[in-house]
């Protein structure tokens, strides 16, 4: 067993750490994008903490290279499924909704903005950081959205303001969540919510494919299951208020595409057949039971 004695648990600070799967590489040609299809592949092998059972990379990428890699990240592939992203989008307003009435609410890391311009129609008032300047200019070009081109680590965000904030496929990317959650808490109004959006590394899927996973990519540094996230969370400030699954919407094209990741020639064979019984551009939300949308509320 491989031992992680310079790194401790990003969760309990435990150095009991083994290795659990060997899938150190690298990110390919196209750099660590959110589209990528290299699954099965990360910047490190992963290890697992004996006393929270929290997995992480055996070793991680410097801050400066993820400011570098995420600030140069472009991929058309969202933009051209604007449908899907909008309807899940709408779909975790209304959960959130349930907690929070509109207000200021903050998205860290909105990518093309998508959210938050649903969440603009619903009566929010929204607030973007995303450190991609192709996702970030979309954002405000295209979509008229207050967006900073910055990352968490850089921005300064006003103290006790936002009524809600959003980490969609974010907070597993981070070397030190810890510390993004204690700058998050600050930024809510007393009571305020989060809501995270994020694969789950304890589902059975991701339990039963392994290495295999889709959700073992080279942009993935943490690796959370639900008990894991919920002790990060309350250690920091949070009570959890709802914990459920959270299937995306895209195209029947889109997620045949993504079966490249493990046969290219299968995945060309399936859209074949999706276009020609016309069901290729048909939205599709499977629910794998192997994402998470948690919400909590900030302890004052």
């Amino acid at each position: 067993m491989v031992t992680a004695s310079d790194r401790n648990c990003v969760v309990c600070a435990s150095n009991e750490l083994r290795l659990h799967l060997r899938v150190g590489g690298d990110a390919g040609p196209d750099g660590l994008i959110p589209s990528t299809d290299r699954f099965g592949t990360a910047l490190s092998d992963i290890v697992r903490c004996q006393v929270c059972g929290h997995m992480q990379l055996l070793q991680f990428p410097s801050d400066d290279e993820l400011t570098h890699a995420y600030g140069d990240a472009a991929s058309e592939d969202y933009v051209e499924e604007a449908d899907g992203q909008r309807a899940t989008a709408r779909s975790v307003l209304a959960q959130l909704e349930r907690f929070a009435s509109p207000g200021p609410i903050l998205d860290l890391g909105c990518w093309t903005g998508y959210l938050l311009d649903e969440a603009r129609s619903r009566g929010w008032e929204p607030v973007g950081i995303e450190p991609s300047a192709f996702a970030s200019t979309f954002a405000r070009d295209r979509l008229g959205l207050e967006v900073r081109t910055e990352n968490l680590n850089q921005t300064v965000l006003p103290e006790s303001h936002f009524r809600a904030a959003v980490m969609g496929d974010v907070i597993e990317h981070l070397t030190d969540p810890a510390r993004a959650l204690d700058r998050v808490r600050r930024t809510l109004e007393p009571n305020g919510v989060l809501c995270l959006m994020l694969p789950d590394a304890g589902s059975a899927v991701a339990r039963r494919m392994g290495a295999r996973w889709w959700s073992v990519l080279p942009t993935h540094v943490q690796y959370f299951t639900r008990s894991s996230l919920k002790a990060l969370l309350e250690r920091h400030g949070f009570n959890i208020l709802q914990v459920t699954t959270q299937p995306k919407a895209f195209s029947v094209r889109y997620y045949l595409g993504r079966i490249g990741g493990y046969s290219p020639r299968v995945a060309r064979a399936l859209i074949r057949g999706a276009e020609l019984t016309g069901v290729a551009d048909r939205m599709w939300a499977p629910d794998f039971r192997d994402r998470m949308l948690v919400l909590a509320r900030a302890r004052p």
